[in-house]
């Protein structure tokens, strides 16, 4: 994508010097793939077509396939500001929606135990621009899990404190919302693992394209300019298939798998900036069948891109290509033994061991 502007869905929006930072750089080891070519123009094709707009995409396959990348492709690509959540087990509606806080006095929170006191001054202090989860993962450098779970924790703690005071309540969004309302492009990492039913359904209704969120201090409709991309793994362990619900609520859905022999090459090269395409070749056969092979014996582990730039910019390094194939690519499929055993066979019986022992030959004789 040479013009910049070309997919741009808001020429004449002015976004804010923080917002400006949340639009994705794209780095120069980003190659243009052929998904992002294809949801751009369909995303700018149909944007002022109503009801046949598209504003919410799934890209679905296996982890290290690039959809989180990809997303942050389109956030560069369509002139969006970037955010996500990241979804777990045991959200709760007010993941979704976000959470009302008692704003103690400054007698009162001298009562507070430390922990707790630093979070709620980072509450307080807060421009009301990231979201709850956001200011405590900052503030205790913790995951957006243990974020929501202390979140509710100093609910309980603080509410059983201020009882007997009387004290102003303070909403605060949650990044869903923020998104929902200001119009960002915003990535749902796994929504397949939420078991609460209710919390499934507060984010189907916020998906319909001229949806609205019921927040405790107003409702709000969805902005414009809202995409929400939903990013999930297929058969991950912990995970259930995609909510129908949720579905039925996407416009267009991309199956994510490993890219082709040459992409992988041209994406390797440039991300670890080693040249030799014979050897990239190679390594990129192997993952390629170990990709198919795991799958074929229902091996749960993935052999994927992420695998594949490590394993490359080892050999790059010095690294023995035969030993480093176990702690880049094999143990991360697995590490029970018959497995490997599989996997291994599977190597040899496609002369891909041989040829990674060319290669380490070919070396020695370079050195």
């Amino acid at each position: 994508m040479n013009n910049h502007e070309e997919y741009v869905l808001s020429p004449s929006r002015q976004l804010t010097e923080i917002e400006e930072e949340l639009v994705w750089k794209k780095p120069s080891s980003h190659k243009v793939s052929e998904e992002e070519r294809r949801i751009c123009k369909e995303i700018k094709r149909n944007w002022h077509r109503g009801e046949m707009k598209i504003a919410n995409i799934l890209l679905e396959g296996d982890a290290g396939s690039g959809k989180t990348q990809l997303a942050k492709a389109l956030s560069a690509d369509l002139g969006l500001p970037y955010t996500k959540v990241t979804c777990f087990a045991d959200m709760d509606k007010s993941d979704i929606i976000g959470a009302i806080l008692p704003v103690i006095s400054t007698e009162g929170l001298e009562q507070v135990e430390s922990a707790d006191q630093i979070v709620l001054k980072a509450l307080y202090e807060s421009d009301g621009f990231q979201s709850t989860t956001e200011i405590v993962m900052n503030v205790l450098g913790v995951t957006q899990e243990q974020a929501a779970l202390k979140m509710k924790q100093l609910l309980k703690r603080v509410a059983q404190n201020t009882e007997d005071e009387v004290v102003e309540y303070r909403f605060y969004p949650s990044e869903i919302v923020r998104a929902y309302q200001k119009g960002y492009l915003l990535e749902i990492q796994e929504p397949t693992v939420i078991r609460d039913a209710a919390v499934l359904m507060a984010l189907n209704s916020a998906l319909e394209l001229d949806g609205s969120i019921n927040l405790p201090t107003e409702i709000i409709r969805r902005h414009t300019d809202f995409i929400a991309v939903i990013t999930t793994n297929r058969s991950y362990a912990g995970t259930r298939p995609l909510n129908e619900a949720l579905r039925d609520r996407v416009q267009h859905t991309e199956k994510m798998d490993l890219p082709t022999k040459e992409i992988m090459i041209e994406r390797a090269m440039a991300k670890t900036e080693y040249r030799n395409e014979k050897v990239l070749g190679i390594l990129a056969d192997i993952i390629i069948l170990l990709d198919k092979s795991a799958r074929a014996n229902g091996i749960k582990g993935v052999a994927g891109m992420r695998s594949y730039f490590y394993w490359s910019d080892a050999v790059a390094e010095g690294a023995s290509a035969r030993e480093s194939l176990y702690h880049k690519v094999i143990y991360k499929i697995t590490t029970d033994s018959e497995e490997i055993k599989l996997l291994e066979d599977a190597l040899k019986n496609h002369g891909l061991l041989v040829k990674l022992d060319e290669v380490e030959i070919e070396k020695q004789k370079k050195n």
